[in-house]
């Protein structure tokens, strides 16, 4: 049951809270010495800068395991940073992306060197509206050096997990896994809060490892008896053939899941229900079409359910976790935060320029 962690920046105390919680994220991913450094280092800078420019923010921090990694290569596990601020925004994100540059009583790394440092680093910005930056350090030679490329069309998954009121534990989760010419992605949401939730949530990625060449609907009937000992889940379930290009989608509870394609989107719908207590007992599936520039999305309750799509949404070739942290800062504020854990999941394609 990984933890994951939240930690507010308001003022310079922080920052080291930033780092001790960085370092403990590097343990879980089971980083060595060095490279925990360079991970509290990125973290560190991420942090600074939200003080410095934009009044404060956000870190969020995950060991994102290999079955989880955006670019769907595999290997040990990474820590995933991501700084989410209100303030505003970058207006020259190319000059600030240079290596050394930085303000004078920064630690003099700046965003070219976290970007330098780090494995997967990606930003966007927006005047007025605030930033995201976010960042992926695992073990050495984790560096892909065509990142996202499954198939055609290749797509990339990614996602963040916020635990509700700073709480160890998450009782969300989110896994996407590719077998073969397929990707499937899964968020549940465990019922409550705090570790008896994180358990049902985590029980669910755990069976999806187990059982990930089944279909949506399959899966969630398996995942109906592996559940029976847990609380119970909302759980969703997308799975996409790359080959045929058709997204199956099945889900039981109040996990949201829209589809975007073009600048068109669409609501798939779950049944009522409670996986592992009150699971309906037919399953349809639904079927769509996966064009080239689809994305779909999958969240919790914690998200409101009428949250609007900002430009990150309409940038694919953005990380998706960068797309996913986005839509969790723009459907809150720092004087109305989440009221529950809130996961995130995005299934995007990925970008044409390995660079990007």
């Amino acid at each position: 049951m990984p933890r994951v962690w939240e930690v507010p920046v308001h003022d310079s105390t922080r920052v080291r809270d930033v780092r001790v919680a960085t370092e403990a994220a590097a343990a879980q991913a089971g980083l060595d010495e060095d490279r925990t450094a360079s991970t509290a280092l990125v973290a560190t800078e991420l942090a600074t800068n939200l003080l410095k420019h934009a009044g404060g923010g956000q870190i969020l921090l995950d060991a994102v395991d290999s079955s989880e990694r955006a670019d769907g290569t595999g290997g040990p596990a990474q820590v995933q940073i991501v700084a989410v601020d209100h303030g505003p925004g970058i207006r020259d994100v190319a000059a600030a992306l240079r290596d050394g540059f930085s303000t004078t009583s920064s630690l003099g790394a700046g965003l070219g060197t976290c970007r330098r440092v780090a494995d997967v680093f990606d930003l966007h910005s927006v005047p007025g509206r605030g930033t995201v930056a976010m960042a992926r350090i695992g073990g050495r030679g984790e560096r892909s050096g065509v990142p996202g490329r499954l198939a055609r069309p290749a797509v990339r998954v990614g996602g963040v997990n916020i635990p509700f009121a700073g709480a160890e534990y998450s009782g969300d989760a989110w896994a996407g896994i590719r077998t073969g010419d397929r990707v499937t992605l899964m968020l549940a949401d465990g019922l409550g809060h705090g570790p008896q939730a994180a358990h049902a949530s985590s029980a669910a990625v755990a069976e999806l490892r187990r059982s990930d060449r089944l279909s949506p609907a399959e899966l969630l009937r398996r995942l109906d008896g592996a559940l029976r000992d847990t609380r119970g889940a909302a759980v969703a379930v997308a799975q996409l053939d790359l080959t045929a290009g058709r997204l199956a989608f099945a889900g039981v509870g109040n996990i949201g899941a829209r589809l975007r394609t073009g600048d068109s989107w669409k609501h798939l719908l779950s049944r009522p229900g409670i996986v592992g207590a009150h699971r309906p007992a037919s399953m349809p599936q639904q079927q769509v079409d996966w064009e080239d520039d689809c994305l779909l999305v999958l969240h919790s309750d914690g998200l409101p359910s009428r949250w609007s799509p900002g430009p990150a949404a309409y940038r694919p070739s953005l990380d998706p976790a960068v797309i996913a942290a986005e839509i969790v800062r723009d459907a809150s504020s720092p004087a109305r935060p989440v009221r529950d854990d809130t996961a995130v999941a995005v299934l995007c394609p990925s970008s044409p320029d390995p660079a990007s």
